[in-house]
């Protein structure tokens, strides 16, 4: 039994750890097992901010033999320290999970006594929960900086997702904040992570060695009694154990050291390059604890909205790092990155939607990647007018400025007047990791928890409905099963 402080520890210790996005793993399940990570995307709840709720996020310990400057759990923090079992995470995660609570395990730890002990613990965990409780849900391991790559290489093949925090965009910045950690004992798994799933993809990656055998002989006359004679493995495409199918994330902490946004965009670019990130995260800072090496102020939460924008541009949009940032390697605050390029390039507009390429409608603002497909296959039969735009929810409060339709331009004509039209509306501040021990993080809860006074009287400060309803009212439209709604009633906007 998980006495609560721990729980509440180590759930808290967690939250700072924002690179927890479940999507992308095609894990399915097994006769006779536990969790199906193939679907998990259809359950997941998001936070106000964006961030997916829907993982038990956990440390496995905060008790750290590393001094990072920024890190609440530091060696010289003075803060409860807590630890917990491979067999007690693994109880938690699968009573959770039959509660239907979560959907995966999100595991991190502190680097407890060395980095090999701890990566062993990760992966005894990640173990258990496949082999003994056979749970086929979605697992995301955060990888140990300074581990064994053979450890990495195991994780890897429990594991959905495995990241490694690359912490601060600068070397130096590393060197003065977490003098434990190096780039290169960063970036060695990262590339060790993409290496191996390229080569266990070809065929040629065995557990803890490479295969180099030629293709052919994979598929070679008498191969099946060879291998009965010899006990050697070979692993056929439709039975060989999966290697990380959700791939590497990482995250990087932004306005702890002095790196400008342009640098931080070139460095995301050349990590989704070289190591096939699926994801690059980040997180504004927060001044947690006490350093003179550190800001007094936290970064603003604009700042790491901006950079998601931008990452996504380069991501799906087709735009190079050297072209979203300003000259002076800032992203501006005022637009979003879209509309800050096409205000420095107004050689390039208006565009006229029914003869310009994917790539021209990618870069005005306001046409996504949808729009922009809907609005090359459409033309294909008829010219497209404004009146068409707005029937395929172009946004064209944005979009007008840039986009001629049939020859009709409808934007402004004046700079100053699109600038205005097209400045950013306020971004709140306030959201924030959700914590397990909170009423407000459980609105999402299941609709037969928040009726029935057994699961849902189990789960950690949870306080009901509300009161104020009657009760047959409320119970009527809780039972209406959709999170929109179960979040309006508990919020007290029904």
């Amino acid at each position: 039994m998980i006495e609560e402080e721990r729980l509440k520890i180590l759930t808290e210790g967690a939250k700072y750890d924002v690179s927890c996005s479940s999507s992308g793993s095609r894990r399915k399940n097994e006769p006779g097992g536990l969790g199906n990570a193939a679907f998990g995307g259809i359950c997941h709840s998001f936070a106000a901010d964006g961030r997916c709720i829907s993982l038990l996020k956990i440390l496995m310990s905060n008790d750290c033999v590393f001094d990072c400057r920024y890190c609440p759990n530091r060696r010289h923090a003075d803060v409860k320290r807590a630890t917990l079992t491979p067999e007690e995470i693994c109880e938690l995660t699968v009573g959770f999970y039959r509660r239907n609570y979560i959907e995966g395990l999100f595991l991190s730890s502190a680097v407890y006594k060395s980095p090999d002990y701890t990566m062993e613990l990760l992966i005894q965990t990640a173990e258990l929960l496949r082999r003994k409780y056979r749970f086929n849900g979605y697992i995301h391991l955060k990888g140990i900086p300074k581990a064994d790559p053979l450890l990495v290489e195991k994780a890897a093949l429990l594991a959905d997702r495995m990241s490694y925090n690359l912490e601060l965009p600068g070397e130096e910045s590393l060197k003065r904040l977490a003098p434990q950690k190096t780039k290169k004992s960063l970036l060695l798994p990262m590339g060790q992570l993409a290496q191996g799933k390229k080569a266990f993809a070809s065929g040629r990656r065995l557990i803890g060695a490479q295969q180099n055998e030629k293709p052919r002989l994979l598929t070679a006359s008498g191969l099946q009694n060879a291998q009965s004679e010899t006990a050697a493995t070979v692993f056929r495409a439709a039975k060989r154990p999966l290697y990380l199918p959700a791939g590497q994330t990482t995250q990087m902490i932004v306005g702890a050291s002095p790196e400008r946004d342009g640098k931080i965009l070139r460095l995301s670019g050349a990590l989704y390059r070289k190591f096939s990130l699926r994801r690059v995260y980040f997180s504004a800072y927060l001044p947690v604890v006490n350093d003179p090496s550190l800001p007094s102020v936290g970064e603003k939460l604009l700042r790491e909205h901006r950079l998601y924008q931008a990452d996504w541009l380069m991501r799906y949009y087709g735009f190079a790092p050297e072209e979203i940032a300003d000259e002076d390697e800032n992203l501006p605050v005022e637009y979003d990155p879209k509309c800050a390029w096409a205000l420095r390039h107004p050689e390039n507009f208006p565009v006229e939607v029914n003869r310009a390429d994917l790539a021209s409608l990618l870069r005005v603002p306001g046409i996504g990647v949808r729009s922009a497909n809907k609005i090359i296959a459409a033309r294909r039969h008829t010219k497209l007018t404004y009146e068409d735009l707005k029937k395929m929810r172009v946004v064209l409060k944005r979009a007008r400025h840039f986009i001629t339709a049939c020859g009709k331009f409808y934007g402004e004509e004046k700079e100053e007047r699109v600038k205005a039209l097209l400045s950013a509306a306020d971004v709140s501040e306030s959201a924030a990791q959700l914590s397990m021990f909170s009423a407000d993080a459980l609105i999402d809860a299941p609709p037969a928890a928040l009726l029935s006074g057994g699961n849902a009287a189990a789960m950690p400060g949870f306080t009901g409905a509300r009161t104020d309803l009657p009760p047959d009212e409320t119970q009527k439209k809780l039972q209406l099963s959709t999170p929109e709604i179960r979040r309006s009633v508990l919020t007290g906007e029904l």
